[in-house]
């Protein structure tokens, strides 16, 4: 069986390191220890903590702070791993077996496009409408789930988009896979990252009996150094799901799961989430503006969440060609469209700090205004 590589974490790991200004990760400005710790008189039990292996599905409290985040759950709905990632390729690995089919979402973060693929799964798209504000295409989702189809794949908010589904929209899907008796692994590391509104994005969690849902420190919190993230869903799958967790991690690191535990109780919770929003709105502004003075060859669906500008340009070339130009020429990384599912699109992070991304902008600005002055094509096309 052919290898699918995930094409989008190898460009970044090959060059994220190598360039002045990389504007391809998918984060905010990381929360540092010293924040962590400020007030929270925590520092003498962190210099007291035996690095020592936690407990391997995570602590009690951790799991504890994690079910009550969710309706009707407890710890042992939960399972912590190793970032979203682990969750993600554990739940997959749990729930599939080859020759399975699987539907995903695009545009989408293409973790569960290519570890399904290199299970041996048949693997159908279902599509935001890129002509209609990203919003999702039910009609097709319809037609492409059948009896036939294993598992669901949703991200909820998107990445790269910044689309959030309604309360109802998600029903929907609730029901489409209840028809068919169909999986649901909702992602859903970007809830708390909503530009426009206090309220969190609704989890997928609770509303169906064949649902897995999967988050992370990573996003919402600003802490994806910390490689914390969950698993929640039925008990019976979790526990399977914690039997590959031992094969595949064993388990997070102790000083992951002492800092987890500050992470999630509150007041520190609000504080981190409250602060992700903040730079997200801060960031989008300027990128905004940015986009308003190269408006003849960029333009955005404004996202609903996340640090993410998925901007689409006007130029006949395809989105990987005008990345790899942006590193040559620009020295800036940005990730390309077709990482997505959806050429003619470049995802920006905007959720940094405002000189560094300022600069960034700038460079790339001037090698789309070079690129546009041979490859621009009109806007409407």
């Amino acid at each position: 069986m052919t290898f699918v590589p995930f094409h989008l974490e190898q460009w970044q790991s090959e060059y994220e390191l190598t360039v002045d200004y990389n504007l391809a990760d998918s984060g905010v400005d990381p929360v540092s220890v010293k924040e962590m710790l400020a007030g929270s008189g925590s520092l003498e039990r962190l210099q007291e903590l035996a690095l020592h292996y936690p407990p391997v599905n995570g602590s009690p409290l951790v799991r504890d702070l994690i079910a009550g985040l969710y309706k009707g759950a407890d710890r042992d709905n939960v399972l912590v791993t190793v970032g979203a990632a682990e969750a993600n390729s554990v739940v997959l690995s749990t729930l599939l077996e080859p020759g399975d089919e699987v539907v995903v979402m695009e545009p989408g973060y293409r973790q569960l496009w290519g570890i399904t693929q290199n299970l041996g799964c048949q693997v159908l798209p279902y599509h935001l409408d890129i002509h209609n504000n990203w919003n999702l295409n039910f009609d097709e989702l319809e037609k492409v789930v059948t009896s036939r189809t294993k598992l669901i794949g949703v991200t909820n908010p998107n990445n790269p988009t910044g689309k959030i589904l309604t309360e109802a929209e998600i029903d929907r899907i609730v029901k489409i896979a209840a028809k068919h008796g169909t999986w649901i692994m909702a992602d859903e590391v970007y809830r708390g990252t909503e530009r426009l509104t206090e309220v969190e994005t609704p989890s997928f969690y609770g509303r169906y009996d064949r649902l897995v849902a999967t988050n992370s420190l990573s996003k919402a919190y600003g802490l994806s150094g910390l490689r914390i993230g969950w698993i929640i869903g039925p008990k019976q799958t979790v526990a399977s799901a914690w039997r590959r967790h031992e094969y595949l991690a064993i388990s997070v690191g102790s000083a992951d799961m002492f800092f987890a535990e500050l992470a999630l109780a509150e007041p520190m919770r609000s504080w981190l989430i409250g602060r992700t929003r903040r730079v997200i709105r801060e960031g989008y502004a300027r990128l905004d503006a940015w986009i308003q003075r190269h408006k003849s060859l960029v333009s955005i669906v404004p996202p609903e969440s996340t640090a993410l500008g998925f901007l689409r340009y006007h130029l006949d070339l395809s989105s990987s060609a005008v990345a790899e130009t942006i590193r040559q020429r620009a020295n800036v990384l940005v990730a390309p469209g077709d990482y997505f599912g959806v050429d003619h699109h470049l995802r920006i992070t905007h959720g940094l700090k405002p000189e560094f991304m300022q600069d960034g902008l700038n460079r790339i600005g001037t090698v789309l205004e070079e690129l546009g002055r041979k490859h621009r094509v009109s806007a409407a096309d």
